[in-house]
């Protein structure tokens, strides 16, 4: 028995394969299952197989091969995003190619992604004629109400004409290919084709495509279909529910789903009733008593084997809605069953059953089901699901399915009269809140088999939440009667059905709904709006446990007439070429389309012996700069160029080729051209001319541009410069021009290897102040607030004020703000000298309006001092009020104001006290510098706490505090006490140095003091004790104490440079004075001077090559003076200089800019020296680097430094730095990283090659 299965199996496949028709497995009957017989098969489908036969001799007539051939490629497209795109290619070659997509090298599975890709394949037999297809007469936009019939129709044009052709024509809804119905009628006479909605229906909404297909390829049109909702028959009721679907049908049950309609007719939806009626009658039969609110209910006691068709009503205060559409027909029975039914008979097969001397046959039990699990759980019903055995037997199998408890052991058969067919199982009757664990049992004529795996433990109740409320509403117009509106998808959200949006008109609060039909993209376009009329929009979000919250409401937006594409770009040039890629260049479309260029696509083709090649795209993600570069070129290769511009239209039609260019490296030492010229503020004799830096720099550096111009129509060797002297900016005011000439220009770039090629020439410009042009003009108003102004009278509706600072628009609003008043801008802002430079304005979508400021130091001052004449919020002080001391002690409390007027008013505050002039405070006010003085001869305990001086002047007030208590206080007073006592003690003969004693190596005790010089004469030492007393006198005259130096010498320090010399002795009274090339030096920072003993030092902290030349030193001490030189020099210096070795230093090896493809490794390494070794640390964007597995740093025998990133990412674009220090001196060296995502080309490329 088991035998003549495996033979009846095996002949049933070999006939399925020679006739491509479904296999069918007959049951061998159940009297039959045992003994011993043998299997004779009769296949009957012989006319079948000769029809196949006779279709392969049809479609290939000469018995050849042929390879397979793309007679029509695909295309490019460029569409909005969630938007539905067609990909359509045409295929030749026998025997029938098998034709398979791909995306970015994955093929394309559409059973992964069910309802994203749909792949159709059709073999075509036509030959030799190529078809060109026009659709006019084209149906547009439409509406119609739930009831109405509806036609859409295009006649369509095909040339040439053949004689009994028919093309595909064929029609989709929301890309849905429609069907014949009872909804639908289709019809085709020849050149006119035509679609008839019956019917319509809330379902019916929708973009309709007709397609019309013939071997040459397909043309379609489309448009969108709006059904409006039909008149409730309850004034107050809701609208109808649509999309009614049988989702899971069995012999006893239907679970029917269903979408919320859009008007719930002002008041919330309490619930939906679900009604029944079998198919043959018109008997409707309610299934539910009470609403369901979830849009998915359960349907039992279902009679097994007929038909039933099911209709929805939802239900609010007011009363109940008319029914929905009702669903397609579906039958009560098991899935296995409608299974079978399904296949045609196409295979018939007569089975003789003869006894055979195969022996018994032992049937097995079948094993346990596999990957059993939950997909569905609500309160009224649990799916489950589940893999037949791997080891099923030999006839077929059945399950049982049981339940238990959670936390408990005792399972319950929940089928126990029938085992179901299918390994999908719903069960109903479960107690809401429970928990429950469910496993399966596979069964035959052998008996019942062991059970699954159990569930895990699952709770019943709705699972799935309302979504939450869409995000950001953005409307934009589209067309004269519609509007685009774009937001930001819900949250989280599961199982989403789609969105509804609403449409008000500005300030009436009166939202009628967009679409009946939820969308589930993130855009949709509103049609049917007014013209002029201003509009607000809010979206809801549904799935089946209901509808969300409203989003915001969106800004208003007035319905105006569509924007364009732009026109074509133009002016393509090479800016860089290297070994496998170039930079291109090129201009703005003359053209935009009323809306701001968002982005630029290139494409490239070789060009062979003078013969074009196919077009390539450059770049799948739009550039916004008006340079890019094209890699994965072949060196030596020519190729050609063209570029089109996108905006919110879509993406306008492509460049006229450019020029051919080769890819070759460029070694031209000097910097390649400057691009993207424009010129702005267009006046009778000026303009200002603005351009970006070349992107090959050359050799060097780019380090200035020269502007040439000439006349229009003047020849080439009339250009001229502008400009004697290099600039070093990217924009140049060019004046001196003569009113009415027409004038063009280009720039050139230089570096230290010399000036560049031109840039491209710009359009000509002729030198005239067009009527209306206004200037920016500079006001401050009576607060003092000071600000630019700026009007413009050729305003449009979608014009904007673009503010510049040195022809770099200001994104840095902290201190500024940017205000537009009916065509007037306003930039108020409060300047210093950090905002010294040139203020443009420039405003879009006009014909070059433009104007310029220049805020020069001068004229800021005069500014702040009109603002400061205009309001005195403030007094401004230059220093706050602080504490020195002077000689004998005294004390000076001090500020100073920046500017105070003659009527300025003062109070001095001690602990919230004022204070007067009199004997202990000396006070003084000078209103001419600002300076507020305090004096106090002394500090006593009663003087600690808070001073305050405190200014008013005008409007104008200010006040400044200083707290002097605790330690601070003590610590002033006893140095106020301190120096008033030194003062005293000077006054006469006093000691420098007080008596101190020395040990000599003789071991002679020697008593030493130092007295100030000015106190010459005669000294007396008087030694006294029990046993007596003894003088010793010292005349002590000038007589041989002239002061002298020792050679200035030069010594290495940790820090840098240190010169120094030593003195005999040295005072207060001994003037020092430090030079460097004749010139007094004055101390910053990094120099300092200072005194230790009797050594003078002059301290030189990093030095560099500036810092080499003489230096002298100069004393004087009364009576003569004394000067010591020495030449600081590379030869005569010590190793602190950078220009020695033994500084740490970069030696080279890094570049300045790194570009590189993501996903690559990179790896750079640099020489370092000094001695000591330095110590070596890298940095990313001034934070210190650690080596890791994706950071390699390595630092080998001293001298190599290696920087190695495994693979990049564009996070790793940035600014990297190597710092190496020792004690001698630091220094870094750095470069920028910049990563690129290749396109899908390169990966292809890519992949080739790595096959190879």
């Amino acid at each position: 028995m088991q035998r003549a299965r495996h033979t009846t199996h095996l002949a049933l496949k070999q006939t399925a394969d020679i006739t491509g028709l479904p296999l069918v497995t007959p049951r061998i009957p159940s009297e039959m299952q045992t003994g011993r017989y043998a299997v004779l098969i009769m296949i009957l489908s012989l006319l079948q197989i000769l029809e196949k036969d006779e279709y392969h001799r049809r479609m290939n007539e000469d018995n050849l091969q042929h390879a397979p051939d793309f007679v029509i490629k695909p295309r490019s497209h460029t569409v909005w995003e969630k938007q539905c795109v067609r990909l359509h290619c045409t295929v030749t070659g026998w025997p029938e190619p098998r034709v398979v997509w791909y995306k970015n090298n994955v093929t394309i599975d559409p059973m992964a992604h069910p309802g994203k890709y749909k792949i159709e394949n059709a073999f075509c037999s036509e030959y030799g004629v190529t078809f060109e297809t026009h659709i006019v007469d084209k149906f547009g936009v439409s509406f119609g109400r739930e009831g109405e019939t509806m036609s859409l129709g295009c006649t369509v044009i095909i040339y040439p004409t053949i004689q009994r052709y028919q093309p595909e024509v064929q029609w989709f809804r929301d890309d849905v290919l429609l069907k014949p119905s009872k909804w639908t009628h289709m019809h085709w006479s020849g050149n006119h084709a035509t679609l008839t909605l019956t019917h319509l229906n809330k379902e019916d909404e929708g973009l309709y495509t007709l397609r019309v297909t013939t071997k040459s390829g397909y043309e379609t049109h489309s448009a969108y279909v709006f059904v409006r909702d039909a008149e409730a028959e309850l004034e107050g009721a809701p609208t109808a529910p649509l999309d009614v679907q049988c989702q899971d049908a069995n012999k006893d049950y239907v679970i029917v789903t269903w979408k919320q309609p859009a008007v719930d007719g002002g008041s919330t939806i309490l619930g939906y009733f679900v009604d029944r009626c079998e198919v043959g009658t018109t008997h409707w039969i309610q299934c539910n008593d009470t609403p369901v609110k979830f849009a998915r209910f359960p349907v039992t006691a279902l009679v097994e084997g007929r038909s039933y068709i099911f209709r929805v009503r939802a239900v609010n205060r007011a009363g109940t809605s008319r029914p929905s559409r009702v669903s397609e027909p579906v039958a009560a029975m098991d899935p296995a069953d409608r299974n079978l039914h399904a296949l045609s008979p196409i295979i018939f097969i007569t089975v003789k059953w003869a006894p055979c001397l195969c022996g018994d046959v032992n049937i097995t039990l079948p094993g346990k089901p596999r990957d059993l699990a939950v997909t569905e759980a609500t309160k009224n019903y649990v799916v489950l699901s589940w893999r037949p055995p791997g080891q099923r037997g030999h006839e077929g199998i059945m399950y049982y399915v049981e339940k238990c408890v959670a936390g408990t052991d005792s399972w319950q058969r929940v089928n126990t009269e029938i085992p179901v067919k299918s390994p999908r199982f719903a069960l109903f009757d479960l107690s809401e809140g429970k928990s429950y664990r469910f496993r399966v049992r596979c069964c035959n004529s052998a008996g019942v088999g062991e059970p699954s795996e159990p569930t895990e433990a699952t709770t019943v109740g709705d699972k799935l939440d309302i979504p939450s409320a869409p995000g950001r509403v953005v409307p934009t117009r589209n067309t004269d009667t519609s509007v685009v509106v774009s937001w930001e998808e819900s949250r989280d959200a599961k199982e989403l059905v789609g969105y509804y949006i609403e449409a008000s008109l500005a300030g009436k609060n009166a939202w009628e709904p967009c679409n009946n039909k939820p969308v589930k993209g993130t855009r949709f376009v509103c049609h049917g709006l007014t013209t002029g009329d201003s509009y607000m929009f809010r979206v809801r979000a549904l799935n089946a446990a209901g509808l969300s919250d409203y989003s915001q409401e969106s800004e208003a937006i007035e319905v105006k007439a569509a924007i364009a594409s732009p026109a074509p770009p133009y002016g393509i040039t090479v800016l860089e070429s290297v070994r496998d890629s170039m930079v291109l260049g090129w201009k703005q479309p003359t053209f935009i389309g009323g809306a701001d260029i968002t982005g630029y696509f290139v494409d490239y083709r070789e060009v062979v012996d003078g013969v074009p090649g196919k077009w390539h795209e450059a770049n799948i993600k739009a550039v916004s700069e008006r340079a890019y570069r094209v890699t994965d070129l072949k060196e030596n290769k020519f190729y050609q160029f063209q570029v089109r511009a996108a905006n919110m239209a879509g993406v306008g039609i492509p460049s006229q080729p450019s020029d051919i260019f080769k890819c070759e490296e460029w070694t031209i030492a000097v910097p390649g051209p400057p691009y993207d010229l424009q010129l702005s503020e267009v006046r009778k004799h000026s303009l200002v001319v603005l351009w970006k830096p070349p992107v090959y720099q050359g050799r060097d550096p780019v380090n200035g541009y020269y502007i040439d111009i000439k006349e229009a129509d003047a020849p080439e060797e009339d250009w001229k410069g502008v400009n004697e002297k290099a600039t070093g900016k990217t924009y140049m005011k060019v004046c001196k021009l003569k009113e009415g000439v027409s004038y063009v220009f280009r720039v050139r770039a230089q570096n230290k290897a010399g000036v560049g090629k031109p840039s491209q020439v710009t359009e000509p410009v002729v030198a005239q102040t067009r009527p209306g042009t206004q200037e920016i003009v500079v006001n401050v108003d009576d607060e003092g607030v000071i600000s630019m102004n700026f009007e413009c009278t050729q305003m449009t509706a979608d014009s904007q004020f673009v503010w510049c600072k040195n022809y770099e628009e200001i994104t840095d609003s902290t201190r500024l703000t940017v205000e537009t008043k009916a065509g007037k801008a306003l930039y108020h802002y409060t300047p210093d000298l950090e905002d010294l430079g040139i203020y443009s304005c420039l405003v879009t979508h006009t014909d070059g309006v433009s104007a310029s400021y220049t805020l020069t130091e001068e004229g800021l001052k005069d500014l702040l001092k009109i603002s400061h004449d205009h309001k005195f919020p403030i007094i401004p002080l230059k220093s706050d009020l602080a504490v020195e001391l002077l000689e004998k002690g005294r004390v000076r409390f001090w500020l100073q104001a920046e500017k105070i007027s003659p009527n300025a008013k003062l109070d001095y505050v001690f602990n919230d006290n004022i204070l007067t002039h009199g004997e202990k405070y000396k006070m003084n006010f000078d209103k001419n510098t600002g300076i507020i003085e305090m004096f106090m001869e002394s500090l006593g305990p009663s003087d600690e706490g808070t001073y305050t001086f405190q200014l008013k002047d005008g409007k104008a007030t200010n006040q400044s505090s200083l707290v002097l208590i605790g330690d601070v206080f003590d610590n002033l007073r006893k140095q106020s006490e301190f120096q008033r006592k030194e003062f005293f003690r000077k006054q006469g003969p006093h000691f420098v140095e007080f008596l101190s004693y020395e040990v000599t190596p003789e071991c002679c005790v020697v008593l030493k003091c130092k007295i100030s010089k000015k106190d010459q004469g005669i000294y007396k030492v008087i030694v006294k004790d029990d046993r007596g007393t003894d003088t010793s006198v010292l005349k002590l005259t000038d007589q041989g104490n002239s002061n002298s130096a020792t050679p200035l010498k030069i010594q290495s320090t940790a820090e840098g440079i240190r010169l120094y010399t030593f003195v005999n002795y040295y005072n207060d009274e001994l003037h020092v004075t430090w030079h460097y090339r004749d010139a007094a030096i004055a101390f910053t920072e990094r120099i300092k001077s200072g005194v230790v003993g009797e050594q003078l030092w002059l301290q030189i902290s990093e030095p560099t090559e500036k810092d080499k030349g003489k230096y002298a030193i100069e004393f004087f001490d009364g009576k003569g003076g004394v000067r010591r030189t020495v030449e600081l020099s590379g030869q005569a210096a010590p190793s602190s200089f950078s220009f020695l070795p033994d500084r740490a230093r970069v030696a080279g090896g890094l570049p300045d800019v790194v570009t590189i493809q993501e996903g690559k490794a990179l790896n750079l390494t640099c020489n370092i020296s000094g001695d000591p070794v330095p110590e070596v640390t890298w940095l990313k964007n001034e934070r210190e680097l650690v080596s890791d597995n994706h950071y390699i740093l390595k630092f080998e025998s001293g001298k190599f430094a290696s920087f190695t990133i495994t693979q990049v990412n564009t996070s790793d674009s940035g600014r990297y730095s190597i710092l190496v220090k020792n004690k001698y001196g630091t220094e870094s060296g750095d470069f920028t990283v910049s990563v690129f995502i290749p396109d899908d080309q390169d990966l292809a490329k890519a992949g080739k090659k790595d096959k190879k």
